[in-house]
């Protein structure tokens, strides 16, 4: 059975990726963060806690990682400064963890001779789509300093495909959302206001729309990928191949909650107008036809999970739902 290093193991999607590996009797190591509290972040509490190993370092500092990659032979590779507001307040903390620390990961798998690594892209990277649905030879787009930085993480793991014959792949998640996940997105922010009992929610731009994948079925496409020879070298979209605005997702999510609350666009979470992603819809002919991936949650499925998961008083609590950051 092989043994996965997941960076970014404690985080949002990577916390359920370690859960799901676990189910399926993989043997996983955690890399994350260092913090002098040694606290595991969504894992803290996990079902399988006393099943994990977790390594607390630094992705931007080459010694830290390589030291995780002991006896490893795959590398699920998740960490990454996300938030593409901050981004526009901090690029070179994105070029730092962004891009360095992909570099470290990667020179790390070539000095360890891993034979199996697995690179996290973003849609983000296609900027405003040129066509839809959008495959992976769209035209990459650095509309924010984030998309910027994971463009060149990308580009820079194929250049050890090509250079080293390192055996990358690059899996590139549109939208995933699900419990865990940071009022930063669109989907919590939404439900959180209005458990609040907020009369009126305040978001961004309401236009744009976007592909929404559970978080699920975004862990099942990783292990897809990891399992598939099919892919090394390749880059390769998942998502739903459906598009929702965020005005029709608010809609929808009032519904499901049975309210009709008011919605508020606030100048401060508008993205610069030439920076704004306005469409992004999945091409995932690529993936379904080379791995046995296949979504199994639809949208409404998938936001009832999430609505129920942030209706519990104890998760809810775990965020400052009434301070907006960004």
């Amino acid at each position: 059975m092989r043994r996965i290093l997941v960076t970014g193991g404690t985080g949002f999607i990577g916390s359920h990726l370690v859960e799901l590996l676990i189910k399926e009797g993989y043997n996983v190591v955690v890399y994350d963060r260092y913090n002098p509290n040694n606290d595991w972040g969504w894992l803290e509490n996990s079902e399988f806690k006393d099943d994990l190993e977790v390594i607390l370092g630094d992705v931007r500092d080459f010694d830290s990682v390589i030291r995780a990659t002991n006896k490893v032979d795959t590398i699920l590779h998740l960490a990454a400064l996300i938030g593409i507001p901050y981004s526009y307040i901090s690029p070179l903390a994105y070029i730092r963890t962004n891009i360095e620390g992909t570099y470290n990961v990667l020179e790390a798998a070539r000095q360890k001779s891993i034979d199996n690594v697995i690179i996290t892209s973003t849609s983000e990277t296609y900027g405003t789509a040129q066509f839809t649905p959008i495959d992976e030879d769209h035209p990459k787009v650095g509309q924010s300093p984030y998309s910027a930085s994971k463009i060149a993480a990308d580009q820079l793991a194929l250049s050890y495909f090509k250079s080293f014959d390192l055996p990358i792949k690059i899996i590139r998640p549109f939208n995933t959302y699900g419990p865990r996940q940071s009022l930063r997105a669109i989907i919590p922010t939404i439900i959180s206001q209005i458990k609040l009992g907020n009369k009126e929610i305040k978001l961004g731009n309401l236009s744009p729309t976007r592909d929404l994948t559970y978080v699920i079925d975004t862990c099942w496409g990783f292990i897809e990928i990891m399992n598939s020879p099919e892919v090394v070298g390749e880059e390769v979209n998942l998502g739903m191949d459906e598009e929702i605005s965020i005005k029709d997702l608010t809609s929808l999510i009032n519904q499901l909650l049975g309210k009709d609350v008011k919605v508020i666009q606030e100048e401060n979470r508008v993205r610069p107008s030439a920076s704004e992603v306005e469409r992004l819809r999945c091409n995932n002919k690529k993936i379904t036809e080379l791995t046995n991936w296949k979504p199994k949650f639809n949208i409404k499925e998938g936001l009832k999970l999430t609505i129920d998961w942030f209706s519990k008083k104890e998760n809810l609590k775990r965020f400052k739902s009434t301070k907006f950051n960004v």
